[in-house]
């Protein structure tokens, strides 16, 4: 049943103004300011050490800011931490149920734990969901990283939480498995759910409505995948041929080039100024052994130069 706080949240999931986290005095979010909506997927992105998790943290009401002010499902992150609290299931990256208990027997403590009527017929459910059936006796210290995965998913959403937090769940996951973790989770928000995860994976920040970057406690851009892009600003051109490997060596700091990075047999040479851009690269576009393509720039191709802009803000 939902309740008057949720109902009043309308369609928006968190919404926070200037929030700022310092730990020994080094400031880890600085005046940060968001939205997520209800039901969607929200991918943050960042390098590690960058405030990711803290973030997370204190949107959901897991940790109090500092500085700033908002609402998680409805609830006051300052005051009513926890009421949020019994409304989020977490997934950390590490594997964190007991290994020595099987499947149905991680399940079905979980919903004890929450007071489920009926534990073991909620287990059973979840493992039918999740594929698990033939497995539930195995124990959970012996399942594969894939299994392993789908394991916690199902108990951090066994208790129907309003919020899902994914601290970066598919790191060491083969290509195949993640592929299925990310389609139950479009399942799992089309439902309602509202998810917040952090990744690296250039594909699954791609599967998620909204992204957002952060660097060293700044967040730097949010929006869909085609608003960063476009915010970026970014041209890009495609070089491939011979000689790439010394060709981005010379390039790297010229100005007018804000990033060069090999993508397989070619290399993608970016600027935010496209007459600079294009002033820097002449001397080698009449190459002969080169061929040059202007090119949309990739989501990774703005990720790389917010990365190397990061490191320059952070020095």
């Amino acid at each position: 049943m939902t309740s008057v706080a949720e109902t009043a949240a309308g369609d928006i999931a968190i919404d926070v103004r200037g929030l700022s986290k310092s730990f020994d005095g080094r400031e880890v979010v600085h005046d940060l300011s968001m939205q997520v909506k209800r039901g969607t997927i929200y991918g943050f992105l960042g390098p590690n050490g960058s405030g990711k998790t803290t973030t997370i943290r204190m949107l959901c009401g897991l940790l109090t800011p500092d500085k700033g002010t908002g609402r998680c499902l409805g609830y006051d992150i300052l005051t009513e931490s926890d009421a949020i609290k019994r409304h989020v299931g977490y997934m950390t990256q590490k594997f964190s149920l007991y290994q020595d208990l099987s499947v149905r027997e991680n399940l079905e403590f979980v919903a004890r734990l929450y007071g489920m009527a009926d534990a073991r017929a909620a287990a059973r459910d979840m493992v039918q969901r999740l594929g698990l059936g033939g497995r539930e006796e195995q124990l959970a210290g012996q399942l594969s990283g894939g299994w392993k995965q789908r394991l916690a998913l199902g108990a951090c959403t066994l208790p129907n939480p309003s919020l899902l937090l994914l601290d970066e769940p598919t790191a060491g996951v083969d290509p195949k498995a993640r592929r299925e973790f990310w389609n139950e989770i479009h399942s799992l928000a089309g439902e309602g759910l509202t998810v917040l995860v952090s990744t690296h994976y250039m594909d699954e920040a791609e599967r998620c409505h909204e992204i957002a970057y952060i660097a060293y406690g700044h967040l730097l851009t949010k929006g869909t995948v085609e608003e960063v892009i476009a915010q970026s600003a970014l041209t890009t051109y495609t070089v491939t041929g011979d000689g790439l490997t010394p060709l981005a060596t010379e390039l790297a700091d010229r100005p007018g080039i804000d990033m060069v990075a090999p993508f397989g047999a070619s290399l993608h040479v970016s600027g935010r100024d496209a007459e600079k851009l294009d002033a820097a690269i002449a001397p080698w576009r009449e190459r002969a052994d080169m061929e040059w393509q202007k090119s949309e720039p990739s989501l990774e191709d703005v990720f790389i130069e917010l990365m190397n802009r990061s490191r320059d803000n952070f020095q």
